[in-house]
């Protein structure tokens, strides 16, 4: 078998590359489709795994990616969600299975057509969204009819690792986002939620502890309410180390997360765009003392007539265990790993533009997770 890894070589993508060398003895053949080859050329020398090749790709020569696609078992895609539409697309026109990390309701356009082919592509599976909606699955089989589903999350990791990254931080605290008007489902409708709303307190792993998220417009509540009839909410809420958060309720606040012209040497810049460029440029952004992620899926419902809640917890290594800034990508790269691997060995069997929870069985994917040091803790309330 054969596997595409779309921007392999990216801070995130390069732990799901490393998980597919070392636990898809399957595949033949693994190669890393980069617009920066030298870099993914850098990783495959890193790796060392024969199996490895490298190709120089721009996906946004739509034709050529088609071209480039056919042939594969699986794309695994790990760019920027920019890109996320063009891939699917490209992934249903060649009739080739895959994933990705992030979620666009046009995707899901592409369902009908993506069934016709026999293929199955499942957006949004990292950490959250991803991991977070098989969580919320498995809560579910614990109940006869599921009310509501609360999502929390604490992404510790610096503020600027990656222009990418950066830019995902400052869409979750950028108040003309289009998103803010839905970010979470309760009672049949969408609700509106300005940035830092919805305080809530969490206790996550050790690593982390207990931390005060808020609500951000995330994937997972944009399908929760359509996976499961009858829900009643679905909401999730965030944070990330307390020193980025500090530094984002002051932007937020100066109203410079927004796109207020600033004029700047006689032209004129969107605020969150010239705060993007200082925070890229700014050593500090760079800095953090602890790498970590941690996920928290409380769900709520009925069962036997009688009220049931599930709680759901991550833990995972620490940081002097994996190995620094590891401890938070692989929490999102290699559950993309182990979906594209499922998919290869024929272990999902839902066709179309399927989300997470509807698409992956959690028993085998916290099995996978597991065997590589992810653990998915359940508490029963």
């Amino acid at each position: 078998m054969r596997i595409l890894a779309l921007g392999g070589a990216g801070a995130v993508a390069q732990e799901a590359t490393r998980d597919l060398c070392r636990y898809g003895s399957f595949f033949r053949e693994i190669v890393i489709a980069d617009i920066d080859p030298e870099k993914a050329e850098r990783l495959a020398r890193e790796i060392g795994d024969p199996r490895l090749r490298v190709i120089p790709l721009d996906v946004r020569d739509e034709e050529a990616l088609v071209r480039q696609i056919r042939g594969f078992d699986v794309v695994m895609n790990g760019l920027p969600f920019a890109y996320d539409v063009l891939v699917t697309r490209a992934c249903v026109e060649a009739g080739v299975s895959g994933v990705d990390l992030a979620f666009d309701e046009a995707q899901f356009d592409l369902d009908e057509e993506a069934r016709s082919r026999g293929m199955v592509f499942i957006p949004g599976v990292g950490a959250t969204p991803g991991t977070t909606n098989v969580m919320a699955a498995h809560g579910a089989r614990h109940m006869d009819q599921v009310e509501g589903i609360e999502i929390a999350f604490a992404a510790f990791r610096c503020l600027a690792p990656s222009p990418g990254l950066l830019r995902t931080t400052l869409w979750e605290f950028n108040p003309e986002e289009p998103e803010r008007e839905t970010v979470y489902w309760e009672d049949g409708a969408w609700r509106p939620a300005p940035p830092f709303s919805g305080e809530k307190r969490v206790r996550f792993h050790e690593q982390i502890g207990e931390q005060t998220v808020y609500y951000v417009p995330h994937d997972e509540a944009r399908t929760l309410p359509r996976s499961f009839p009858g829900l009643r909410r679905a909401a999730v809420r965030g944070c990330f180390p307390p020193h980025v958060m500090r530094a984002m309720r002051a932007l937020y606040e100066m109203g410079a997360l927004s796109s207020v012209p600033v004029p700047v040497d006689g032209k004129t810049y969107p605020a969150i765009d010239l705060v993007a460029r200082l925070l890229s440029a700014l050593p500090a952004s760079r800095e953090n003392p602890i790498w970590a992620y941690g996920l928290v899926v409380e769900v709520y419902g009925r069962k036997d007539g009688r009220p049931r809640t599930v709680t759901l917890r991550n833990r995972h290594p620490p940081q002097d265990v994996w190995g620094g800034e590891a401890a938070y990508y692989r929490n999102i790269g290699v559950p993309l790993s182990v979906a594209a691997q499922m998919i290869a060995r024929g272990e999902i069997t839902a066709r179309g533009v399927v989300p997470p929870e509807r698409a992956i069985p959690p028993e085998r994917f916290f099995e996978e997770l597991a065997r590589r040091g992810i653990e998915i803790v359940e508490e029963m309330g």
